[in-house]
């Protein structure tokens, strides 16, 4: 399985040009490397050195290159969808439709990526990925805990859904073919073993684990983009995307700084001309490790009765908590997080909650 790779950061601090160099870096160290991004100026060919469309171009060896446009994905899958169509639907809906119009549809640049990614994790051994905006790739990432959430509050209602029965014989086969997901009225059964739910949690636990999936903060010492990192950084933990560290690009670091990504570790990438890819590689951390160190985004303590969310970036005023339930939901920045308890806390209501050391601690 790859272990895949993001940058985040304000635009223009040089989060594509560290996802470059750490694709050269892996792909030097023998690794198979896609790097997959979703910018559609030329600038991204510009610093490749070579022109990077919408297929698989080989950079150097070991180094791959794609740029992704929901569109084409989309409509790589859209014959397929034709014919599902025309085998469960004796009406066809779908003759004035085009597979580009759908891509328009809010959130499908997100999952139609994230689908992508999936489907190369067993060609690769490293996947990096640069979104269009470091916010879209956090949605990008929190589309399977989003969805989960949906599931479980919908299932009852959509379990007995005629809407939902009469559909599903067409839904689920174009689901699959598109999304990779299989939906249909027994995906809303109560068994927690259903297809989607499963699908969802396997999802769920690859952007939590670490060893699978992290980010790296890329600023430099404008209080503008530190501003914007920090705030980055809190909504990734709101997803549990584990961030590894900070690429402190053409600047010097200084106390205040590192009082300020405290506990992360900063690598300073000074100023370099012409692309220096091995100077700026040899200053790049162990990615790898590094996120294997990096504060949890969350730790439940049952013998504590305590809940521990790891929220740098925010103020407790920015900060909404609510419970329903099992299930303690944090709302901070643009992102929700839902947090469903253990079965020794399951039930058991919030007593109290407190911002200490960067951590909003629960009481329960």
């Amino acid at each position: 399985m790859a272990f895949i790779l993001t940058f985040l950061g304000k635009g223009g601090v040089g989060s594509t040009t560290m996802a470059i160099a750490s694709a050269h870096s892996y792909a030097q160290q023998g690794k198979k490397v896609l790097l997959a991004v979703q910018d559609s100026s030329p600038c991204f060919s510009a610093l490749l050195g070579k022109d990077v469309g919408k297929e698989v171009t080989e950079i150097v060896p070991n180094l791959n290159a794609i740029r992704l446009h929901s569109s084409k994905l989309l409509e790589d899958s859209w014959e397929k969808v034709e014919e599902l169509e025309k085998k469960y639907l004796r009406s066809p809906i779908l003759k004035n439709i085009y597979g580009s119009e759908l891509s328009l549809l809010p959130g499908m640049d997100e999952a139609l990526t994230l689908n992508y990614l999936q489907e190369q994790d067993e060609q690769y051994d490293i996947i990096i990925f640069d979104s269009k905006n470091a916010l879209s790739c956090l949605r990008m990432f929190g589309i399977p805990d989003t969805l989960s959430w949906y599931v479980r509050r919908m299932r009852d209602i959509l379990a007995n859904s005629d809407i939902v029965k009469g559909l599903s014989p067409f839904i689920q086969p174009v689901s699959s073919a598109v999304l990779n997901v299989s939906w249909n009225a027994d995906n809303f059964a109560s068994q927690p073993t259903n297809e989607a739910n499963e699908l969802l949690e396997n999802g769920k636990k690859a952007v939590h684990n670490p060893s699978r999936v992290a980010a790296f903060l890329v600023t430099n010492d404008q209080p503008t983009a530190i501003a914007s990192a920090l705030y980055l950084w809190g909504g990734a933990q709101q997803i549990g995307l584990t961030v590894g560290g900070v690429l402190l690009n053409q600047s010097t670091n200084t106390p205040e700084i590192t009082a300020q990504f405290h506990p992360l570790t900063i690598n300073p990438i000074p100023q370099t001309t012409n692309q220096d890819w091995n100077s700026i590689m040899a200053l790049l951390p162990d990615f790898q490790e590094n996120a294997r160190q990096a504060p949890k985004p969350l730790e439940i303590d049952t013998s504590k009765r305590e809940v521990k969310v790891f929220l740098p970036g925010f103020a407790k005023k920015q900060v909404k908590l609510s419970q329903s339930g099992p299930e303690i939901t944090i709302e901070a920045g643009d992102q929700r997080r839902n947090i469903f308890l253990p079965p020794p806390l399951k039930g058991q209501p919030v007593k109290g909650a407190k911002f200490q050391d960067k951590y909003l601690v629960i009481s329960l």
